[in-house]
């Protein structure tokens, strides 16, 4: 990481079980700072930011603010989130700082946020770890090389689509 904040994101899987991961990268003491501690101290209704931990007692590092992009809706949900999602997410910083795409020799000068969405259908549990650990490490690369251009963005403008959306005959 060159000292700027890294922004990514990805999408992986189909279905209900997807998994659309938002990643900000950046170092302690900046705006990235200002914003973990802001959301980590207030949580609002089907929303609770929490730090990932690899194992119960064992943070991620670099720390890395799991951040719920859905409201929890039931408690089958929020199974999926707290714990397939969030093992995902964790799996997918530490896969991204072993391959080198975060920097091991600066995690305790970086915190991570993650947006994370499951959708309240979902219902495979390993399928929405598998996706979320691929979609994490997929942002963070993503973010570290500035992914994606500008020119790559300008093709895609003049069909753009989602996974819940796809217009006929634009």
């Amino acid at each position: 990481m060159s000292g700027a904040t890294e922004f990514g994101e990805a999408f992986v899987g189909d279905g209900v079980d997807a998994a659309h991961i938002n990643t900000v990268l950046g170092a302690a003491g900046g705006p990235v700072e200002t914003a973990w501690v802001t959301a980590l101290a207030t949580p609002r209704a089907g929303f609770a930011a929490f730090v990932a931990a690899v194992a119960p007692g064992t943070a991620v590092r670099p720390f890395t603010l799991f951040v719920n992009k859905a409201a929890i809706e039931g408690e089958r949900h929020g199974a999926l989130t707290w714990g397939a999602a969030q093992a995902g997410v964790a799996g997918g910083v530490l896969d991204a700082v072993a391959e080198g795409t975060v920097d091991a020799e600066r995690v305790g000068e970086l915190l991570l946020i993650t947006a994370v969405w499951v959708n309240p259908q979902a219902a495979d549990e390993d399928a929405v770890y598998r996706n979320n650990r691929r979609a994490t490490a997929d942002a963070l690369r993503a973010g570290r090389h500035g992914l994606p251009s500008v020119d790559d963005a300008l093709a895609a403008r003049g069909a753009p689509w989602n996974a819940f959306f796809r217009p006929t005959g634009a």
